[in-house]
């Protein structure tokens, strides 16, 4: 390859995609990536035994069925299957009881009893306007909406705290339904915009379902390098850059990284001004995860919980309340609340004949050592008694070890940041465009940037046409 026009910093999905963005527009691009392969968080390894594939991280992809830049990109004709359980997400509660998003709205609020009329007015009025509400919530807030009408319901109610959402529901099975799902916010339910959570998550799971990737998530990774390398673009592993000088000469360079790197890569080179708001970027809490290979499926008690490929695990709404209040306030929940994936549900290929992989992850403080793995199968054994007897085999990453796989996840942070009201409004900082950096060809593109964390890509192609207006390619 000749000198690069472009060169990434990082090739998880954003990297990726700022990449691919820019080589269609006919640049020439170079990315460097640390680790031994490409994906950052969006890898699959043999993590407990010979022939068990097991999502690194990101396991479950409803935001990369709605994603305009995977629309865009022809992962089908890459080899992607997308593999869509029956029932996007369950939450099982004591007794044998569940509460399940189930394939259409009317299953969904027949399903919740006399919650159901509550369920059709929050997020069934909210499934037509899918498209509109995506195009908002995954561009940068500087960009009006297309559609103001449709989005503004969406609106109002998302700056709500999810705990006020879920008082609209009577049931236990509602109210936990709906707190599961906004506690992918990794934010106290009490706080503003985790209501945002909760309403995004549930009207994509009504809407396209909650997917996982045949084979295993690594298989987008390996669709966006396939394409990149089409387009004559080329990756280096195995190479760490920890300064701007390492790089070679090109028009921009863009940098899948978080703020902190940032200031370790460019140093002085940055404005005054931009350093100092960098350094007060939030990273929230960590995680603490544990795959296991399992002898076969996880022996739940609920009947809906054996049709999907993701279960919240967690109990009640005032148990999720109390739980995610405790992690905010700097402690390990001794019955925290997990998110586990069960990809076997629909993908057959992840594991020898009957047997299952499975993963789980609990919050924990920012770069919390602690192991909780007993305090997670202690979680799913309430709801799967016998789960222990299908443990053939386990490995425990805590969080100041995701930390170390994976830069990016800072404490343990898998979400690129705090999703504050501060930093969903100026993320990292408050500037017009928030992916240039202040030097003059270097741009940020990570998921410390518009629209956040998720396998959606669009940081990195927001980041990518702002490099292609600033030099003047047509896109």
């Amino acid at each position: 390859m000749s000198a690069p026009d472009v060169v990434v910093v990082g090739s998880g999905p954003n990297g990726l995609a700022a990449a691919v963005t820019l080589a269609r527009a006919g640049l020439r691009v170079q990315v460097f990536e640390g680790a031994a392969t490409p994906g950052g968080g969006c890898r699959t390894e043999a993590l407990t035994l010979p022939g068990f594939a097991h999502d690194v991280c990101s396991a479950v992809h409803p935001m990369l069925v709605a994603s305009p830049f995977f629309k865009g990109t022809d992962l089908a004709g890459r080899g992607v299957r997308l593999c869509t359980p029956p029932i996007a997400f369950a939450h099982p509660l004591d007794g044998g009881r569940a509460a399940a998003v189930m394939a259409s709205i009317d299953e969904t609020a027949a399903s919740l009893g006399s919650d159901g009329p509550a369920y059709r007015r929050l997020v069934g009025r909210l499934v037509p306007h899918t498209d509109p509400i995506m195009d908002m919530v995954l561009s940068p807030l500087r960009s009006p909406p297309r559609h103001p009408v449709a989005v503004s319901r969406f609106g109002i109610l998302g700056l709500l705290p999810a705990q006020t959402l879920a008082r609209r529901f009577r049931t236990d099975e509602g109210q936990a339904l709906l707190a599961g799902v906004a506690a992918h916010a990794m934010r106290p339910l009490s706080a503003p915009l985790t209501g945002a959570f909760a309403l995004v998550l549930a009207t994509l799971a009504q809407a396209v379902g909650w997917p996982v990737v045949q084979g295993g998530s690594a298989g987008v990774v390996d669709a966006l390098t396939a394409e990149l390398a089409s387009l004559d673009g080329t990756i280096i592993t195995g190479r760490w850059i920890r300064s701007l000088d390492e790089l070679p000469q090109a028009r921009s360079v863009l940098l899948d990284v978080t703020p902190s790197q940032l200031l370790d890569i460019a140093g002085s080179a940055l404005p005054i001004h931009r350093r100092r708001g960098l350094r007060r970027f939030q990273h929230g809490p960590g995680i603490c995860k544990v795959d296991w290979a399992l002898s076969g499926s996880v022996p739940w008690e609920a009947e809906v919980c054996h049709r999907t490929a993701t279960v919240h695990v967690a109990g009640t709404l005032a148990e999720i309340v109390a739980c995610e209040a405790e992690v905010a306030a700097g402690r390990h929940p001794a019955r925290p609340y997990c998110i586990v994936a069960q990809p076997g549900v629909v993908d057959a290929t992840r594991a020898p004949g009957a047997q299952q992989t499975l993963w789980a992850y609990c919050h924990v403080p920012s770069g919390s050592a602690r192991d909780m793995t007993e305090q997670i199968e202690a979680q799913i054994e309430r709801f799967a008694p016998g789960f222990r007897d299908t443990v053939l085999a386990r490995t425990t990453t805590t969080a100041d070890r995701v930390a170390a796989h994976n830069p990016n996840y800072v404490g343990g942070d898998i979400g690129g940041g705090a999703g504050t009201v501060r930093q969903t409004l100026g993320r990292p900082t408050l500037r017009w465009n928030p992916y240039r950096t202040g030097i003059d060809g270097v741009y940020l593109c990570s998921s410390s940037t518009p629209p956040g964390g998720g396998v959606h890509g669009m940081c990195g192609m927001a980041a990518a046409h702002t490099v292609l207006r600033d030099l003047g390619v047509a896109r």
